[in-house]
């Protein structure tokens, strides 16, 4: 997005301060395009005998550094225009492994929000249903972790009020960092916190944030474990009565959507000589009806196998549980099973007694699923499957960071990051009050574009700069992420996914900053020289 404008600026010519000519920008870590970084340094294209005058006294300071401000802005206007937003599709599929379609033989799908995505007017059907469920009974805190394991500070909350920052702080032994024995297992549970991973976790954690709320506004005592068990419980019901089941299946129109480009995607991969299977763990009445639904009463001839209450993530872990056939009535048989036909119907098993009886191994597989954990990560970490993330949640962000709004703010806030670590070598006070200035407008830009996505925790793939702990599972657990199944009709099923190379900090790209502040990354780069 950005990175498409930064390039480009490569191409323009900006005056270099001290050269009587413009000079082009250039990406190399010596370019001659810019001012000095700060006291005692010079633009490398400068000839020694005529250096970039410098600002004597505290005034002349603070009137450089805003001079230096100013270009800036300029250049951001000017890289920017009209045309540069709408640079991403949010019908895209983004890779994060080079992967080619060509050599893929086998197709494997989950089923709720992968091959029947819902509405979003499900989520306060659960909500109401399990708060009744709830009966009584975590002042713990609901909120936002990076990469790093960091709290996004402004992103705590206490049932549905905002917890101070300084009140996180000190909950965290006076850091915003988590222990790495508090942090999710490797399913996303750990021994104090819950990671809250897909679509279905938004009532969870709206009732969990509402009941707490409830509780201490009437200045109720609870156990905050007592509480979690007891929401997670109400959720659970909601699922193992078959509540949600039952609102689908009494009305699949406002509730399943994209219907007809799921058996778009499952009709071109099977003309193509592909072969697919459904593991899921819903029961098979209720994918029954949604597939009738949205491919018709033929759908099993299009799945080589299909297999129903898996019970995942243990069917990729617990080689105990053996396959049982359902009949045509969905009543359980009594037969062993020592083939997996085509047409029939299958229950719980297991992945190794899977991989044994389809011979289907390797990167030759690729499975979709939306749960991180629960779908993807033992089949890439374990048994080597190319996988592919459904993220809903994906088109909307995408057309948020579409936006002219979007894009000016982040691009600006990265220029003004990089003046402020370019300037921080001028400390006198004058240009002390010039830098306080720019952090506090750095920081109004980042709760900005932060809640441009969601005013309490921003975009699910950021917290600021860096990624979220959803988006590093992300990038770990899947080959391929997309907002639908339907984005494979936009690709030839021969089609190779190349991941853009993502320069790491050391790499030095050319960056906004760098096109006016100079290239040099560190002032004292000369007196540092003798360091190895």
């Amino acid at each position: 997005m950005v990175g498409a404008g930064l390039r480009a600026a490569a191409r323009l010519w900006l005056p270099c301060r001290g050269h009587g000519r413009p000079r082009a920008a250039s990406s190399s870590p010596s370019c001659p395009g810019c001012g000095p970084p700060g006291p005692g340094s010079h633009c490398p294209g400068a000839p020694r005998s005529a250096p970039t005058p410098e600002p004597a006294s505290g005034a002349d300071l603070s009137a450089y550094l805003w001079a230096r401000y100013q270009d800036m802005r300029r250049l951001v206007h000017d890289l920017l225009p009209p045309e540069v937003c709408s640079l991403l599709n949010p019908a895209a599929i983004y890779a994060n492994n080079e992967i080619s379609l060509h050599d893929v033989e086998v197709y494997g799908f989950d089923y709720d929000y992968t091959l029947a995505q819902y509405a979003d007017s499900l989520h306060p059907e659960i909500f109401s249903a399990a708060r009744d469920i709830l009966i009584e009974h975590y002042k713990s805190l609901l909120m936002k972790i990076d990469a790093f394991h960091y709290v996004q500070l402004g992103t705590a909350y206490r049932g549905l009020q905002p917890v101070p920052d300084e009140e996180v702080i000190d909950l965290y032994g006076g850091t915003q960092h988590i222990p790495l024995y508090q942090m999710s297992d490797f399913y996303g549970k750990g021994p104090s916190i819950k990671q809250f991973m897909d679509i279905f976790s938004l009532p969870e954690m709206a009732l969990l944030s509402c009941v707490v709320d409830h509780f201490l506004g009437h200045g109720l005592e609870f156990d905050q474990a007592h509480l979690y068990k007891d929401v997670t419980d109400a959720i659970r019901d909601v699922h193992v009565k078959g509540l949600m089941y039952q609102w689908i299946e009494q009305d699949m129109e406002k509730y399943i959507l994209r219907g007809d480009e799921t058996f778009a995607v499952l009709s071109r991969l099977v003309d193509h000589g592909k072969q697919l299977f459904l593991i899921t763990n819903s029961p098979f009445s209720f994918v029954d009806k949604g597939m009738r639904h949205m491919v018709g009463p033929d759908w099993r001839q299009l799945f080589d196998v299909v297999i129903v209450q898996a019970d995942k993530p243990s069917f990729f872990t617990d080689p105990r549980k053996p396959f049982r056939k359902l009949d045509e009535k969905g009543s359980l048989q009594w037969d062993r099973i020592t083939r997996l036909e085509k047409g029939k119907i299958y229950r719980q098993g297991n992945l190794f007694d899977f991989l044994r009886l389809t011979e289907w191994r390797g990167p030759r597989v690729l499975y979709f699923g939306d749960h991180l954990y629960s779908d993807l990560a033992d089949l890439m970490l374990r048994h080597g499957w190319r996988t592919g993330a459904i993220i809903p949640e994906l088109e909307r962000e995408i057309r948020i960071i579409n936006t002219e709004q979007y894009m000016h703010s982040l691009t600006w806030q990265q220029a003004l990051t990089g003046l402020l670590e370019r300037m921080q070598t001028y400390q006198d006070a004058e240009s002390r009050q010039v830098l306080a200035a720019w952090l506090k407008e750095r920081q109004e830009l980042r709760c900005i574009t932060k809640a441009l996505f969601n005013a309490q925790f921003g975009s699910i793939f950021r917290t600021f700069h860096n990624p979220t702990y959803f988006s590093r599972r992300l990038v770990r657990f899947s080959d391929l992420y997309m907002a639908s199944l339907s984005c494979l009709l936009n690709y030839r099923v021969d089609f190779t996914f190349y991941p853009r190379r993502t320069p790491l900090q050391h790499e030095a790209p050319l960056w906004m900053d760098q096109l006016c502040t100079g290239c040099m990354k560190t002032p004292f780069l000369s007196d540092m020289a003798h360091i190895r």
